[in-house]
């Protein structure tokens, strides 16, 4: 992916704000290399520290659960952009959807964002920040998004040179593991049944680069994890 060597030349040292909710806290910024590796290595600590319940809400995970499977036992893929992604077993559709490139999804999800972070020799996911909650929010999908893909409408009214790119907006780590996912076709107002997990680390999200306002919060060095259930997808064959 492009932003994963885009700036594999520096070594600055930083202070960046980060916040868990309305907490802000302050988190020194390490090299691009170091933060590659911490976001590798905070994603399988959240694979082994977290599961899924019967609903497909990520959950934590504690070593004296007898019951529940964390994340690592449901057969993880990891492509080689470093994002990872879980197919959930029994909540997939019988007869879905390709997502195509230039879709309109209909996303159900609650969706979190984390910087990696080494806090006495531990490597774990801090500061963690909601990015999307349909779940607990309205309850009906998000239509549309612009982190899977953005209108040209949008790219052509833009009033700035960064806001004209494609990376402004998409999260090119979701667009790829999305598509190993098929959408339902089901009504808004449907109950949900979350059907799987994407974890992109910051190189595949927006690294370092500027990006759109979506929250409030700078995604700078930021990872994803997304959890998810396509409702819908409207399929485009060229841009729109």
């Amino acid at each position: 992916m492009k932003k994963t060597f885009l700036y594999l030349a520096l070594a600055s040292i930083a202070l960046i704000s980060c916040r868990n909710d309305d907490d802000p806290e302050t988190i020194e910024e390490v090299n691009i290399q170091t933060q590659n590796t911490y976001d590798d290595q905070a994603a399988q600590h959240f694979l082994e520290t977290h599961y899924l319940d019967a609903k497909g809400n990520i959950k934590d995970f504690v070593a004296t659960d007898t019951v529940n499977v964390k994340l690592a036992d449901l057969n993880p893929v990891t492509l080689p952009s470093g994002v990872i992604y879980i197919v959930r077993p029994g909540a997939q559709p019988t007869a879905g959807t390709n997502v195509g490139q230039y879709d309109l999804l209909r996303l159900m999800s609650k969706s979190t964002t984390y910087v990696a972070t080494n806090t006495d020799n531990k490597v774990t996911f801090t500061s963690p920040s909601t990015f999307r909650n349909t779940i607990d929010g309205a309850g009906v999908p998000e239509v549309d998004p612009s982190y899977f893909y953005v209108k040209k409408s949008v790219l052509t009214s833009a009033t700035v040179a960064a806001a004209k790119e494609r990376s402004y907006y998409e999260i090119e780590g979701f667009q790829e593991a999305i598509k190993k996912f098929q959408a339902f076709d089901m009504p808004d107002d449907s109950n949900y049944n979350l059907q799987g997990v994407i974890i992109v680390p910051s190189r595949a999200a927006f690294a370092r680069d500027v990006h759109f306002n979506y929250t409030g919060l700078a995604y700078r060095n930021r990872s994803f994890v997304f959890n998810f259930q396509i409702y819908k997808t409207t399929h485009f064959d060229a841009e729109r």
